[in-house]
Order: C-alpha cells, then structure tokens, then sequence
C-alpha cells in the first residue's frame, strides 16, 4: 500500500518536474507571446505567435514573379508612332483637300506605347490607339535592336493592332486562358511607361468583363469586356502584356482609370480570348470577321427583376430583336433572357459581348435561353452585319485607300437624313488621308452611285482605276466632297 502511494508521489513530482522545465524550455526558444483572453474563465494565458508562413510546394504563392518577368520582359516591344497633325480648319475651306495643294504644311508627331511578340518570326500585338493615323511605326526591342513595322490590320472596335517586322528567332509570349483566371489571382504587367522600358508591375485581378465606356465613340460595334486589375499601368504602357505568374499572356493592357491621366489605382486590359481570335482573323483575312447576334440588350437588375417580372437576377435581357438577323431565324425573341452562350455562363452584357465576339460570320453556337420560364437550347447562326454568314477579304483597293470602314449605324443615318453609308473609323497612310478625307467621313456616293454598305463599297471599287469622286457627310451634318486617282 504505501508503495504505491510513494510511486504515485513520484509519479506526480516527476510530471510536475517535466512540465516546469518544458515551460522554462519553451520560454528559451524565439518567438513572441500575447495575452489571449479566455472570457468565460476570466483568466489570462499566453501562447505563441508564428508569422503565417507555408513553406510547403506551392509555387503560385511564393511571391517571386521572376520566372513570369523573366518570360515576358524580352518579348515586350517599345513602339514609336509618327505621324502628321493636319490644321482642323482645312475642310471648312479647301473640301478637295491637297488636290490643289492647299494644305497647311503637316505638323510631325511622335507618340509612344508597347506591344506583344506572339510569334517567332514578328508578328506583334499593340492597341489600335498606339498606332493609329501612324504614317511610320518603330519597333524597339529589349535588346535596342529596332525596325520599321507593317500594319498587317487594325480594329477599333476592340483596340487592337497586329504589326509585323521582318525577322526570325524572336522571343515571343505563349498565349494563356483569360477564362480561366480567377478574381483575386496575381497578375502582372510589362511595358514602356513614360519610355522607361522593359518595366513590371504586379498587381491581382480586381475584376472582369468591365465595360468603360472607353471605345464607344470609336466604333458603333465596340466590345469592351476588361480584365481591371491594381497593377501600376501608366502612359506608355498600352499594348503592353499582361500576363500570369506562369508568364503566359492573359491580356493586353489598354486603359486606366485616371483623374490625372496617371496610374491611381486601377488599370484595365483586353482578355486574351478576345486578343486571339482578332489576330487570326487579321492575319487570315486582312480584317476582322465579326458575327453577330443581331439583338439589343439589357444588364438585369432587381428594378428590371420587377418591371418584367423576372424570376431572378441572372443572365441578359433581350430588349430587342433585329428583323432578320441571326437570333430572330434562330427565334429568339423580346423578352427573352440568355443565360449562357456555350458553355459559358453570361450575366453582363460584357461577358455576353466577350463570348459572342470569338465567332465568325457563319459560325454555329449554342444559346441557352428563358422563354417565358422555360429554359431552352437554341441553335444560331450567327450573321455579319449585312446578313452575310460568308468570310470577307479585305480588298487590294481597300487597303490601299488606308481606312477602317464600318456601316454606317440606322440611328446615326436617320440624325444626318441619309439611308445607309459607310464610315471611315480609321485613316492610316493611303489615297484617302492624301485627298483630304477626315476620320468619322459617311461615304454616301462613288461616281454618282449609291453607297448603302461595305458591300457596296468594295463592289464600287474593285478593279477601279482612274479616277474617283467620292460623295458623302461629316457627323456635324457638313457634306463634302472628294477625288483622287487609283
């Protein structure tokens, strides 16, 4: 008996022993201690702090964006735009333009941006605003090697450009997945900002499919469907990459959101997707291949949840359908509501805008539909803006006249008091610029005959020569009139 009693006396002693020296132990190693409170025992303990620290394998949370700037940085081009600044009065008196060699003398500017290598052998990503109206676009490398680019095409209604400078070998950025990236992910930017070349900037996405309005007097079809992230983005930057910690290209920089017209928080980018489908088309066709759905439509918010008695705040309204246009032979209809197109799900008129932009004329996809309650798949083909579902080459004509031309919007026919029309969007070096002709220019007339559409206007001037007089209205209602030889 009392040996027991003396060896659960040591048995105890000896606990209490250990435990003493392991509190004392504990208090040699580093690490800090702060009182915790325990409200329901009303005492006071510590305990220790570590930092919060995985060390484990993950290597897209380590923090160390080297492998990505490392991956893109040479692969990042500085861009150098010249061209001329004409006298804003000229039309006002001289609508001919130079054909008589009236014109105020050119002014030469330069502007600055970045752009993309995405192949080998030169081709080059960059906004449309960084080399548009340029009359000569210098490409400088990483590496200062320069050169003189071609423009292989341009579309405004996206901002994007794709250049071309003859050489091989190049370091270039493999394409990623804008779909896949998630809000919250790091991101980072590589550009030339204020011509400070070869600079990265991290940041995380901060949102996606955002629409800023940015594009909307540049193009009746504008597509804005931003990837908006917080990494630094400043002039000089647009056309630049942004990319995934993996190095892969998710986006082309573009804007910034700016009171001062520099970074101050918030920047805003072109997915990848969107990027892909533009330069194969420019590359394949000289121009954009753009289906369209032919609908009008509206974001769904709870004021609309109640006006049209919907049954959630989910997909995008459909508030109007074009009399023979893709989705009205596909039948769908006013007040329907899209919920995905393919696969993807659409709940912003961006997202939906973003998902519809990767088809060609002629495509087939699949749109998920509510009809009165009732979901449903329906099958569309989608069509051009002229009702077309074939391809269309840009023109040797076209090209040489050095022009973005779209039709003309009906809303924007009926202000003027003209029935149809083509815009010029966009001059570049060519027959046009040197005529006279002004940016934003309705052709309505080639020799006398009527120009309703693009169609028409490539009908008007294939296998032209001679010369050309071209009929047509300025925005402001000012008509004019213009001729060149071909």
């Amino acid at each position: 008996m009392l040996t027991g009693f003396k060896k659960t006396i040591s048995i105890i002693l000896i606990a209490a022993a250990a435990g003493y020296a392991g509190a004392n132990l504990h208090d040699t190693l580093p690490g800090s201690h702060y009182p915790i409170s325990d409200r329901n025992a009303r005492t006071t303990v510590t305990a220790p702090i570590h930092l919060a620290t995985y060390k484990g394998s993950a290597p897209d949370g380590n923090m160390d964006f080297t492998v990505a700037a490392e991956a893109t940085v040479h692969a990042v081009v500085h861009i150098k735009t010249t061209y001329s600044y004409r006298n804003n009065n000229q039309l006002q008196w001289d609508p001919w333009g130079g054909m008589f060699g009236n014109q105020q003398p050119a002014q030469p500017v330069e502007s600055s941006g970045s752009g993309v290598i995405v192949t080998d052998d030169g081709y080059i990503v960059t906004n449309n605003h960084v080399v548009d109206n340029g009359e000569k676009i210098e490409v400088t490398l990483n590496d200062n090697r320069s050169y003189v680019a071609k423009v292989i095409g341009t579309d405004p209604s996206t901002d994007l450009a794709l250049l071309k400078i003859d050489e091989k070998g190049l370091s270039f950025v493999h394409y990623g997945n804008s779909d896949d990236l998630k809000v919250g992910e790091w991101v980072l930017a590589v550009g030339n900002p204020f011509n400070l070349t070869s600079t990265v900037t991290a940041g995380i996405v901060s949102a996606k499919a955002r629409n800023i309005g940015i594009l909307r007097d540049q193009s009746n079809t504008a597509i804005e469907s931003y990837i908006q992230t917080d990494a630094a983005v400043n002039p000089g930057n647009s056309g630049g990459a942004l990319v995934n910690t993996k190095g892969e290209l998710v986006g082309i920089n573009s804007a910034i959101a700016s009171n001062t017209g520099s970074y101050t928080g918030y920047s805003f980018a072109i997915p990848v997707n969107i990027v892909k489908k533009v330069i194969d088309d420019l590359v394949e066709f000289g121009k954009v291949q753009r289906g369209f759905l032919g609908i009008s439509i509206r974001d769904i918010d709870s004021k609309l949840v109640q006006e049209k008695d919907l049954k959630e705040i989910k997909g995008v309204y459909v508030a109007g359908v074009a009399e023979g246009g893709a989705a009205n032979a596909a039948g769908i209809r006013e007040g329907d509501v899209i919920r995905k197109i393919g696969t993807e799900d659409v709940n912003s008129s961006p997202a939906l805008q973003e998902q519809v932009s990767r088809f060609r004329p002629g495509d087939k996809i699949n749109v998920t539909v509510d009809h009165n309650g009732e979901e449903r798949l329906v099958a569309v083909t989608l069509k051009d803006m002229e009702g077309g579902v074939s391809m269309v080459k840009a023109s040797s004509t076209l090209n040489m006249l050095g022009g973005e031309f779209e039709t003309v919007s009906k809303n924007e026919g009926n202000k003027l008091g003209i029935d149809g029309g083509v815009k010029i969007n966009k001059l570049g070096a060519g027959k046009l610029r040197s005529s006279g002709i002004r940016e934003g220019f309705i052709i309505t007339l080639i020799d006398k005959k009527p120009i309703k559409n693009t169609g028409d206007l490539n009908s008007a001037l294939k296998n032209k020569s001679g010369g050309v007089l071209i009929e047509g209205v300025y925005p402001n209602g000012m008509r004019a009139y213009y001729g060149f030889g071909l």
